[in-house]
């Protein structure tokens, strides 16, 4: 493939961007060599700058539960746009967007907008330690919430892909009211809530943790620390901004029976535009201001066009069955690889669930961020670059994770695992 224009932007960006990125996995720095840069998108396609071809699995890393540019999805923006792209005051768009968030997620009774995942589980801990008047919260390795200092604590995500899980400019003083512990080990957390449960204002993780791959709670986990939490008075707080409307119309608590205090929503929720929301019982969103003492605010919150775009996507996933769908075309592809990755169990880890994947590069099992920081990322680079060379576009790290999209077909799927066979003899 020639990638001449994207090597030039590359260049160009790193003279004015640092690392030449606006987000750091995108800097290809896990897996070698330089980012493509994307001309246009459709479907399950994307287009670089140099007219090659990539089959997508990154979906603008979960949003495009559709596919790239779904029609229905841009007759909405159109429409909203037309009528004004920012007002500052309150618009019909986000009364329907809470409507339809409460009733797919029954632990929402109330919810607020927000403008990315970051913002929504940074409003969750602030709502959570004035709720609850203690400062403690506690999460889980690998499980990354965005970029808020209190929570860069042995984060996934490019904080790990770049080696750095605990970031410079973060001061110890709000790192030290956090605890980060394995995830599904019970032990830790009980121990923990014995010696001070009285002062841990939350419980914060990824309920499928997809931000160091794709991993897990064991049996009973999710059941334990919803008891701990409710035992000593602490929120338990759920970031679905990768799993919800994703996994499940209603997300991992509804795969689980496990219903938190707090949820933090984002990706498909804005069909493809910046958003996030966080919601969870009445008693406790009434603490926002202007209704109570917890600040917080945003001048583009609940904005016409992402509140548009996220509730034609949404509506879009109902009528179609998305959930079902999506679950046939996983196992097809789960399927799939399985039988190519037979006899190798030693060497790789697949995980599924629904639309999302990852395949480790080491042997299982895998349910933890120790578990995953086994992986042969060497391996995984040289097979990275093996499947881009062929036009099949993976996440740039070993601890990202895969998304199908409803654009995929099964002849794509048939032509991915063609071109992960032969990626892994390859590179092998």
């Amino acid at each position: 493939m020639d990638h001449t224009q994207s090597r030039s932007l590359f260049a160009r960006a790193r003279a004015l961007i640092p690392g030449g990125v606006n987000s750091p996995v995108r800097a290809f720095r896990a897996v070698g060599g330089e980012p493509f840069f994307v001309q246009r998108a459709q479907g399950a396609r994307v287009w670089d700058v140099d007219g090659n071809e990539y089959l997508d699995y990154v979906g603008s890393w979960g949003p495009a539960i559709l596919g790239h540019a779904p029609a229905v999805v841009l007759d909405a923006i159109r429409d909203a746009a037309a009528h004004g792209v920012s007002f500052g005051i309150p618009n019909p768009f986000e009364v329907e967007m809470a409507a339809l968030i409460r009733e797919a997620v029954p632990s929402i009774e109330k919810v607020r907008m927000v403008n990315s995942g970051t913002e929504a589980a940074m409003s969750c801990i602030r709502l959570a330690r004035g709720f609850t008047g203690r400062d403690k919260i506690v999460k889980f390795d690998g499980c990354y919430h965005g970029h808020a200092d209190s929570l860069l604590v042995k984060a996934g995500s490019g904080a790990l892909t770049h080696g750095e899980p605990d970031s410079a400019g973060v001061p110890p003083a709000f790192a030290g009211l956090t605890v980060s512990l394995p995830f599904n080990d019970p032990t830790s957390l009980r121990s923990l809530f014995m010696a001070e449960g009285s002062k841990i204002a939350a419980v914060i993780l990824e309920p499928i943790p997809a931000n160091a791959g794709l991993y897990f709670p064991e049996p009973g986990f999710l059941e334990m620390l919803r008891q701990q939490c409710s035992e000593y008075g602490a929120l338990l707080i759920f970031d679905e901004v990768m799993t919800g409307f994703r996994v499940a119309r209603g997300g991992a608590q509804e795969l689980y029976g496990v219903s938190p205090d707090l949820t933090a929503l984002g990706k498909v929720i804005g069909g493809g535009l910046p958003v996030g929301a966080f919601g969870g019982r009445a008693e406790i969103m009434d603490q926002l201001s202007p209704a109570g003492p917890v600040y917080q605010a945003g001048t583009l919150s609940g904005n016409p066009l992402a509140m548009a775009a996220g509730l034609a996507q949404l509506r879009e996933l109902e009528r179609l069955d998305a959930w079902r769908l999506l679950e046939h075309l996983g196992a097809s592809f789960e399927l799939g690889l399985r039988e190519i990755l037979k006899g190798r169990e030693d060497q790789f880890t697949l995980h599924r669930v629904g639309s999302m994947f990852c395949l480790f590069f080491t042997g299982g099992p895998v349910t933890s961020l120790a578990d995953a920081q086994r992986s042969d990322r060497e391996a995984f680079a040289r097979f990275f670059h093996c499947c881009l060379e062929a036009g099949l576009y993976l996440a740039p790290s070993q601890f990202e994770t895969g998304f199908i999209s409803l654009a995929h077909t099964q002849a794509d799927i048939h032509q991915t695992l063609g071109i992960i066979a032969a990626a892994l003899r390859q590179s092998s």
